[in-house]
């Protein structure tokens, strides 16, 4: 006799599984989001802990005995004022017992306010963030692969994608406006082209001190007032103080001097390039950049004691056989490493160059270049990884793509920061028992797997993960082409950070803004 009952309508599991991949495809919230700003880095320690002592004898010691020459008058004046000694050969010399002073003094557990509240960074032990930076001069045509000037609306294009993607967290100005010739509009309207596309937390940089007074009377504008600006900076001053090796660089200093005053974070940057401006070893560039950031937190702490300051140690690296600098070298991502430790050692927010390619184009190299030491920043605990995503040729180069393709990687990158959690749940004991026992013998259905699907991995949104047959039924998909879809997405849609447009008629009363309104 045939069994004519019906079998169970399969409806209600397809229904169920669509349910649960439309959970699964609805925005997580962000703290269970699998990787996020400010995660704890800190497993990768390159230095051990005699070797850091070393670094840190060997810097006082250049401090004391070698100093650095060409401060200005204001500076030579607060430091001596404090226990620096000038020598009669021009040069600040720093007795070890002044550099602990005021490090005792420098601020610690620093927040790099955003203009929104929202993407607040906190720069405190080994919590890790990626962001932009540089002062690119071309961008990548990735169609022509060709390079061009770098122009204001560049600038604001790159703002409004940093304000999407969810792996950069502050925008850095990573290209100057070539298109802007006066340098006083250029640093306006440079501030003007990020704040008007990004909430995120931005750094900028000043051409000459008497720029920074009207740049914060329209940082005032946008935050709405001075009180209120003072009570959540948004823009942090990136500052090349000094001029390596061994010297203040005069007019950055004086600019330092006015955004102290001012209310605004500082970022100590110190750039020699080893083998040129810094010593050829790689423990000898940390060396330099470690004493001339202390003589930055001397300088700092001697005007406004705890003054949020950034120790910016960003040694790069020369190729040796044409003195050319060479960001995606293994080297660079040595000296990058080595210097998150220095600044945990100091127990001071730091910041350092990471993901800078070589390469012209967002290719095969560039992936390589810029994963390698984003990577082992994250894992270093470095604060800030600066210049993480968008920059090629040694920094001459920023592409939009590449800034797109580079969330990806940082995606993964802070995969890897965030490590391997070991638990009694994540040894998985109780769910190989139930699916090896009497189960179905694979976990691709089990509880613990659906359940850790988005918490636990991290999908990209351009990388393609298809078979080959799959990519070819889907027209072969290609990287970069998917890159300039998203970014022309973006760039269609209105921004979130647009200013409202009462105070932008009164800010470009004020200032000749050269972004189309």
């Amino acid at each position: 006799m045939t069994d004519t009952t019906t079998a169970p309508a399969r409806k209600s599991r397809s229904g169920g599984r669509a349910a649960r991949h439309a959970a699964r495809s609805a925005p997580l919230a962000a703290d269970v989001r699998p990787v996020r700003a400010g995660m704890s880095g800190g497993a990768l320690k390159l230095l051990s802990d005699a070797e850091i002592q070393r670094i840190h004898r060997t810097a006082l010691q250049a401090l004391e005995e070698i100093g650095i020459a060409l401060a200005p008058q204001s500076g030579i004046d607060a430091m001596t004022a404090k226990g620096a000694i000038l020598g009669d050969d021009g040069r600040l010399r720093f007795p070890p017992a002044l550099v602990e002073d005021m490090l005792a003094l420098a601020a610690r557990d620093i927040t790099l306010c955003s203009r929104d509240g929202k993407h607040d960074l906190t720069l405190s032990g080994q919590r890790v963030h990626y962001g932009t930076a540089g002062a690119a001069v071309h961008m990548v045509d990735v169609h022509g692969r060709q390079y061009r000037e770098s122009t204001l609306q560049d600038l604001h294009d790159a703002a409004r994608i940093v304000d999407q993607l969810d792996n950069v967290h502050f925008l850095q100005r990573p290209m100057v406006a070539r298109d802007v010739l006066d340098n006083r509009e250029m640093d306006l309207n440079t501030i003007y082209a990020c704040t008007s596309g990004t909430t995120k937390h931005i750094g900028t940089s000043f051409t000459e001190p008497d720029f920074v007074p009207p740049a914060i009377d329209m940082l005032h504008m946008i935050a709405g007032g001075e009180d209120a600006w003072r009570a959540r900076p948004f823009v942090s001053n990136s500052n090349c103080f000094v001029v390596p090796p061994m010297k203040f660089a005069t007019e950055s200093c004086e600019v330092m001097e006015h955004c102290i005053r001012a209310g605004m974070p500082v970022l100590l940057l110190s750039a020699g390039q080893a083998g040129a401006t810094a010593p050829a070893p790689i423990a000898g560039a940390i060396v330099q950049a470690v004493a001339e950031c202390l003589a930055g937190v001397v300088y700092v702490n001697s005007i406004a004691p705890g003054h949020p300051a950034i120790f910016g140690t960003w040694p790069f690296v020369s190729d040796l056989r044409t003195g050319a600098m060479s960001g995606g070298s293994g080297e660079q991502a040595l000296l990058t490493a080595g210097c998150a430790q220095m600044h945990q050692f100091y127990g001071l927010p730091g910041g350092a160059a990471a993901g800078i390619a070589d390469a012209k184009l967002p290719d095969m190299q560039a992936g390589w270049e810029q994963m390698c030491s984003n990577v082992m920043a994250g894992l270093s605990g470095l604060n800030m990884v600066y210049e993480a995503a968008g920059m090629h040729a040694s920094l001459l180069g920023f592409c939009h793509e590449s800034l797109i393709l580079g969330d990806d990687l940082l995606g993964q990158a802070l995969r890897c920061v965030r490590g391997i959690e070991v638990t009694d749940d994540t040894l998985a004991l109780e769910t190989m028992r139930a699916t090896c026992i009497g189960g179905p013998g694979h976990y691709l259905g089990s509880d613990q797997t659906l359940g850790l699907m988005q918490t636990e991995y991290i999908y990209p949104e351009i990388a393609d993960r298809t078979s080959p047959k799959e990519w070819d039924e889907n027209n072969r998909p290609d990287l970069i082409e998917n890159a300039v879809a998203r970014k022309e997405k973006i760039l269609s849609e209105t921004s979130a950070a647009r200013f409202d447009p009462t105070l932008d008629v009164a800010i470009r009363e004020k200032f000749n803004i050269h972004l189309p309104s």
